[in-house]
């Protein structure tokens, strides 16, 4: 599938945030903590959580979808007929070890994929799940743990990892006993987990700091929530308003989530205005800055690629430091194909100086925000862009075509 964009100049009206990403994978997994119906609402439909869905249905769970509601029933769960390829392929798959360790007590998975964006090890997640007696055995291409020894406990993190918080929390719900994580990750997308598995059961306090406690229950039950609206999008649009100089009002921005974002983005001069969960976006004139990014409540890694374009369109120089992975970079070389000044100083600092005027080129999209990064690119240069393998943005922006036609965008998929 590829993108084609033309310069379309001046955007205006208003463009909708939908549901956390990054929220949903940990939010299904948790659902086959149960044998009980649990619904989620407001969960967005792209590719990586169709991905999530098959690999639940190949688990045995019976997952329905109705508009932006998520029903999951998992009444016996299994991996004899699981997905391998699906699992091999998602990245958010990791979460099925923390979610089948806490419903069955054993799990063996492929290792799994995703995005090719610099090393991303599991080993916090297996020394995790070691502290609290999971016996590991890993080979080239997959785990299996052994968790019949496991215990509540004390668990410390080797780093801030999203993903291997989300999966201690998994398991640590269903040990009876008190289970408390120190240098856990603090986002958003934690407490939402959180907030579901205390809807079925379980008691956790201290989720939004870097110590969270957990009283497990062997027996939890069916849940119905609401998923938080997704942060890296709401800046996604907001820069991208940004860049192509426009009037654009973002409906349903978690403002809360993006205090350090807002700061950064005074400080660049965008101006903006907030009205409850409506952030409307004026024409600016772009500063040159610096930009480190850091876990939660910093700037998220995934939104340091669109302010690179904003790095181009900004009068003098730019640096980003992205000291989280070393190849999340890699939008730099296609930017530089568009006109783009930019020197990449290391694996985690590029320089960017502007102004300058992109020209349309035929770009890869790399992967999901890099793609979506290239969009913005492609809105602002002049002639036409293509992106292809733009299925890879359907990752983690759903309708990205129509909500953006609907604002003027000059952009069409084609298959």
């Amino acid at each position: 599938m590829h993108l084609t964009i033309q310069e379309s100049g001046v955007l205006s009206g208003e463009i909708p945030v939908y549901g956390s990403k990054n929220a949903s994978l940990p939010l299904l997994a948790a659902s086959l903590l149960t044998s009980e119906e649990v619904i989620l609402h407001n969960i967005p439909a792209i590719r990586d959580l169709f991905s999530m869905k098959e690999i639940m249905t190949s688990l045995g769970a019976t997952v329905v979808r109705d508009g932006n509601t998520v029903s999951i029933t998992a009444t016996t769960v299994g991996t004899s007929k699981i997905s391998e390829d699906t699992v091999g392929a998602l990245r958010g798959s990791i979460l099925l070890l923390g979610a089948l360790l806490g419903r069955n007590r054993t799990v063996t998975l492929p290792l799994p994929g995703g995005d090719i964006i610099g090393a991303r090890p599991i080993d916090a997640h297996m020394d995790g799940f070691a502290q609290l007696g999971a016996h590991i055995t890993s080979r080239a291409d997959e785990v299996s743990i052994d968790g019949k020894d496991m215990k509540a406990g004390t668990v410390v993190l080797k780093e801030f990892s999203v993903t291997a918080t989300e999966n201690i929390l998994l398991v640590a719900s269903t040990l009876p006993g008190t289970t408390v994580i120190h240098i856990a990750a603090a986002e958003p997308h934690v407490v939402a987990l959180c907030d579901l598995l205390r809807a079925m059961g379980a008691t956790i306090t201290g989720d939004g700091t870097h110590t969270i406690t957990i009283e497990g229950n062997e027996h939890l039950h069916g849940a119905e929530v609401t998923n938080i609206p997704d942060m890296l999008e709401a800046g996604f649009f907001i820069l991208l308003a940004a860049a192509t100089h426009s009037k654009l009002t973002v409906t349903n921005v978690p403002v809360d989530h993006l205090l350090l974002f807002f700061k950064k983005c005074k400080e660049i001069g965008i101006r903006y205005e907030i009205s409850g969960t409506n952030v409307t976006v004026h024409p600016s004139e772009l500063r040159p800055f610096k930009m480190q990014v850091l876990p939660y409540p910093g700037i998220p890694t995934d939104l340091q690629a669109p302010f690179a374009v904003i790095a181009t369109q900004a009068s003098g120089s730019s640096l980003i430091h992205d000291p989280m992975y070393e190849g999340r970079f890699k939008h730099i070389f296609e930017l530089e194909k568009m006109g783009a000044k930019a020197v990449v100083c290391d694996p985690h600092r590029v320089l960017i100086t502007g102004p300058t005027a992109l020209s349309g080129k035929r770009i890869p999209s790399l992967d999901l925000r890099s793609g979506a990064t290239l969009i913005i690119a492609g809105l602002i240069a002049k002639g036409e862009t293509i992106i292809d393998q733009a299925e890879l943005i359907g990752r983690g922006y759903a309708d990205i075509v129509p909500r953006l036609q609907a604002i003027g965008a000059n952009i069409e998929q084609h298959e």
